[in-house]
């Protein structure tokens, strides 16, 4: 649930003229957290929502929970219509712009997750980069809580701490871009899913449209 707000008005700022479907199994985001790796079981349980979301019709989808984006490359070829991940087009940009790169997240999964794909995306680019990762559960559990000044503070303590010898930091998942709304001092880029995500999938969903009219 805490995804869905930052979407909502990433939306609102970068494509208000998009009509919004939400398709949700919270219960994901619990058994990640119990089990600490995306299953099979979890894997089925995307790939069915994201059947309802093609049959709905709509022109694109896009998931908001960074730790399944490792298997977003697996289930999208099923699908005719586009599909991106939470952040993969935010870990691009990062790869790009910083070669020391601070990572905070506050579901447990999400740390290693983004770190391993941040060095697969360095990799290919055939770029040295150096990550820092901190997990903070507890801001997670705050905001759950409806404690979203806690959330946030946590999280405004490790930006300064990744500040002082980060060239670029990111929050992994969708429901900490709030924390960016609240932060008084930002001594480096901060990179947060929702915005560069909205961006990229109307992009996606524009360019398919021009190959399919040039037929």
């Amino acid at each position: 649930m805490n995804s869905v707000q930052p979407i909502l008005d990433a939306f609102r700022q970068h494509a208000p003229q998009a009509v919004l479907i939400n398709f949700m199994d919270e219960s994901l985001i619990y058994d990640l957290n119990k089990k600490g790796h995306v299953t099979k079981d979890m894997t089925r349980r995307l790939l069915a929502m994201a059947g309802k979301a093609e049959d709905s019709g709509v022109d694109g989808i896009l998931l908001t929970c960074s730790s399944f984006t490792p298997v977003v490359s697996d289930i999208s070829h099923l699908f005719q219509t586009p599909m991106l991940s939470a952040d993969m087009s935010m870990l691009e940009k990062a790869v790009e712009i910083g070669g020391r790169i601070g990572v905070i997240a506050t579901v447990p999964a999400a740390g290693p997750t983004t770190t391993a794909l941040l060095k697969k995306l360095a990799d290919q680019h055939k770029k040295e980069i150096q990550v820092e990762t901190i997990v903070i559960p507890e801001a997670f559990h705050a905001l759950q809580k409806g404690k979203r000044g806690l959330h946030d503070e946590l999280i405004h303590q490790k930006v300064q701490e990744l500040s002082a010898h980060c060239d670029v930091l990111l929050f992994a998942q969708f429901s900490m871009a709030r924390a960016l709304q609240t932060l008084d001092v930002k001594t480096k880029p901060i990179l947060t899913s929702p915005e560069i995500s909205v961006k990229s999938i109307i992009a996606e969903i524009e360019r398919r449209e021009v190959v399919l009219d040039q037929r």
